[in-house]
Formats: C-alpha cells, structure tokens, sequence
C-alpha cells in the first residue's frame, strides 16, 4: 500500500498540496505529521505521511482475507466509507463460526485489523466489521429492548440495572434513549463488568 510522505514548513499547505496532486479531499486520506528539528540554527520542518482511505480499505481486505483463509474459510466483502468510518460486512462459507459465541469471534477479528493497523502506520482508524448483517440485528434487538425497558421504568418509576456489556453495546443502549422522555441512562462499574443503569428522570 502506498504511503505518501510530504516534507515543509507548514501543515496546511503540505495538506492542500496532497488535495491538489491526487485530486481528493482532506475527508479521503488519513495523515500523521511530525515536526523534525533540522539543525541548532535552522527552522523545524514538517514531515507528513498520508494514506488514502480506499487504499487502506483494500488493504484490510486483504489482511482479513488471508486471516480468514488461515481459519480454513473463504469469504466475500462489501465495503463502504461513511462518516470517517470504514465499514466491511463479511459473507463467508460458515458465518457462525466467524461470529462465535455472543459475537466474540467478530469482537476479536476487529480488534487484531485494528492492532494491525495501528502498528503498521501509527494511525487511529474508526473501522466496523460485521458478518452479514450479525451487528445490524444485534443492534435492533438491543434497540428494542433498551425502549420496552424504558417504558417499564417510566410505569413504575424504579431503576433498572442491565448485563455487563461492552463499549460498542452500551453506546447502542445510550443512543436509542437519549430523547426518550422520563428516563436517563448513566454507564457504571469496571470493564469488564461496566453496565447501564436506566433511571427515572
């Protein structure tokens, strides 16, 4: 995958540089700059490093797609940028067995494309995989459950206290109830036993 490394003075100009060369916007590549001191008497300079998000799109493919193979699985991707997230849905010969119990396997696949990403280029990426539509239905039924409770807590004006859940499920629970009207929602506990509380308002 191709890095492209700029050196100048100053960032934004060394940003609309890459703009202009490559066509794209500042919202379609990634970037890192370090300042490099070029001397007791000389002024610092600036190095950047950009990729663009297709390439490190395809780049993901392709790791996860070898990891997969390493599994004895083939599989297909669809994938798509969207509010500075990269998101892959995974089709492959066994879903289950890449969703694991209680998605954990997914939980994992995710967490070792984004280590490897992270040591490989020193960035931060927001990146969701799902296995056909795994997540997408995890997040209706939680959706779901987070409003049916809510309704119970307004009726009966007593709190509620949910399963241990990780970050990505507890944002879901948060989001669906932040207009909800009576109640409020408020994360406490360690992880990995952090959970919600739905309170009266």
């Amino acid at each position: 995958m191709e890095i492209i490394t700029k050196e100048g003075k100053e960032l934004d100009a060394l940003l609309q540089e890459v703009c202009e060369e490559l066509n794209v916007s500042k919202d379609d590549f990634y970037y890192k700059s370090l300042e490099k001191k070029n001397g007791l008497f000389s002024k610092s300079s600036i190095e950047l490093k950009v990729i663009l998000k297709e390439d490190l799109l395809k780049y993901i493919k392709d790791f996860l797609e070898e990891l997969i193979n390493n599994m004895g699985l083939t599989a297909n991707f669809e994938s798509k940028i969207r509010e500075n997230t990269l998101y892959i849905k995974i089709y492959s010969n066994n879903n289950p067995v890449l969703i694991g119990k209680g998605g954990n396997t997914l939980k994992s696949l995710e967490t070792i494309v984004k280590q490897k990403i992270n040591t490989e280029f020193n960035i931060y990426p927001y990146i969701s995989l799902d296995v056909e539509n795994y997540k997408e239905k995890q997040e209706r039924r939680l959706i779901k459950m987070a409003r049916n409770l809510a309704k119970e807590v307004t009726k009966t004006n007593m709190e509620v206290h949910l399963d241990n859940m990780n970050a990505y499920e507890r944002r879901i629970i948060h989001n669906a109830l932040t207009n909800f009207k009576g109640v409020l929602t408020t994360s406490v506990g360690e992880e990995p036993e952090r959970h919600i509380i739905i309170k009266p308002e």
